[in-house]
C-alpha cells in the first residue's frame, strides 16, 4: 500500500470510530429516554424511543458496510484487521442495545395501562450503571485502553446483583398484592432488559481487550483483573 493509500485507510478507520461513538450516544440516549418514559409515565417519550430505533439500525448497516469494504479492498493485517472485525461486532451489540431500549419503552407503555406501581430505585440505578458502562467502554475502544475495558466488564456484577434484587422485591409485591402483578411483570421485563444491556457493554469490553492485546477473555470473567 502506498503512503497516500495508507493514510487514506487510517482516515477511514478514524471515521469508523467516530460513527461508533455517535451510534453509542444514540443507544445511550434511547435507554435514558425509555427509562424516563417509565418513571414519568410519558407515552410520548416511549413512542420517541420506538420510532428512533430505525436510526440506530441504519447506523449499524452503515458501519458494517464500511468495515466490509475496507476488509475487501485493503486486506488489513494484525491490529487493523482486529479493529475492523471488532467494529462490526460492536455495532451489532449497540444495535441490540437499541432493541432493548425499545423493549423497555414498550414495557413502559403497557405499565401505563396497569394499576400504578412505583419503579424500584434499583431499576434507576441499573439504568445509570448500564449507560455509564456503554459510554466508558466506547471511550476505551477509541483510546485503545484495555485496562479500562476490563474495569467496565467487572461492573457487570453490580448490574446482575441489582437485577436479582429487583426480582426478589417485585416477587414480594406480587405475593402481597395480586393487583400489582401486571405492572410488576412489566418492571421485571425492564430489569431484564437493563441486565442484558450490561451484558452487551461487557461484550464490547471483551472485544476491546481482544483488539488491544490480541487475546480473548470471553468466558473468563473471574480473571479480568488478573490478566
Amino acid at each position: 500500500m502506498s503512503q497516500e493509500g495508507h493514510r487514506h485507510f487510517h482516515d477511514e478507520l478514524s471515521q469508523v470510530k467516530v460513527r461508533l461513538l455517535t451510534m453509542s450516544g444514540e443507544a445511550e440516549a434511547a435507554v435514558q429516554v425509555a427509562i424516563e418514559a417509565l418513571l414519568e409515565r410519558d407515552a410520548d417519550k416511549a413512542r420517541q424511543v420506538i420510532a428512533g430505533d430505525s436510526v440506530i439500525d441504519a447506523m449499524e448497516v452503515e458501519i458494517e458496510e464500511k468495515c466490509l469494504n475496507l476488509l475487501a479492498l485493503q486486506q488489513p493485517m494484525a491490529k487493523d484487521l482486529r479493529l475492523l472485525v471488532s467494529a462490526i461486532k460492536i455495532s451489532n451489540d449497540l444495535e441490540r442495545v437499541g432493541d432493548h431500549a425499545v423493549n423497555i419503552a414498550q414495557s413502559a407503555e403497557r405499565i401505563m395501562q396497569s394499576r400504578p406501581i412505583t419503579p424500584e430505585p434499583e431499576i434507576v440505578e441499573m439504568a445509570r450503571v448500564a449507560r455509564e458502562m456503554l459510554s466508558d467502554v466506547l471511550e476505551a475502544f477509541v483510546r485503545g485502553d484495555s485496562a479500562s475495558a476490563r474495569e467496565v466488564c467487572l461492573r457487570d456484577d453490580k448490574v446482575d446483583a441489582l437485577n436479582r434484587s429487583v426480582f426478589r422485591i417485585l416477587l414480594t409485591h406480587m405475593m402481597e398484592d395480586p393487583h400489582s402483578i401486571g405492572a410488576a411483570m412489566g418492571l421485571l421485563l425492564v430489569s431484564r432488559n437493563l441486565e442484558r444491556i450490561g451484558d452487551l457493554a461487557t461484550n464490547i469490553g471483551e472485544d476491546v481487550v481482544f483488539l488491544v492485546e490480541g487475546k480473548s477473555i470471553k468466558h473468563h470473567a473471574e480473571h479480568f483483573g488478573n490478566q
